[in-house]
């Protein structure tokens, strides 16, 4: 049975690996994200390129989403983007190419439309470029993945 709050929402308070993977209850997991992160677009880019700098990509899709939920909507589908990205490359990690594959894919799709003006410095043009790479030819080795020009 899966945990839940206060509120019946579902929550799973097992602990994870550095790839998100569920470990047993008990098991000493990596910290994940808190449910209720509220960063600004500079600071979760800033901590989702810590993490995928750590390869901890499923925890930088956990600071992406965050901030897609509570995106503008002209935002939003560039936050989505950049998350699934950072899933793309959690199935690559966790050895799921089709996944890995299909995920890089769509997000470099998505994240197309915004390279003409992208927003809060997200180097959008070298995301796709090493998304639409990575869904090509999978690596094990670093992502080398820049998101912002900075």
């Amino acid at each position: 049975m899966r945990d839940r709050d206060e509120a019946g929402r579902p929550r799973n308070a097992r602990p994870r690996d550095a790839y998100g993977r569920p470990l047993p209850h008990g098991a000493t997991g990596v910290p994940t994200m808190p449910d209720d992160l509220d960063m600004e677009p500079v600071e979760a880019l800033a901590e989702a390129q810590r993490l995928l700098d750590a390869d901890r990509p499923f925890h930088a899709h956990e600071v992406l989403e965050a901030v897609w939920k509570a995106a503008p909507e002209d935002e939003r589908e560039l936050w989505r983007g950049l998350a699934q990205v950072a899933v793309g490359i959690t199935h690559m990690r966790r050895g799921n190419a089709k996944g890995a594959q299909a995920l890089l894919s769509r997000s470099a799709d998505r994240l197309e439309a915004y390279k003409a003006s992208p927003p809060h410095g997200v180097h959008v043009e070298g995301v796709v470029q090493r998304a639409r790479k990575l869904a090509k030819q999978p690596e094990d080795g670093p992502i080398a993945l820049r998101l912002t020009n900075g």
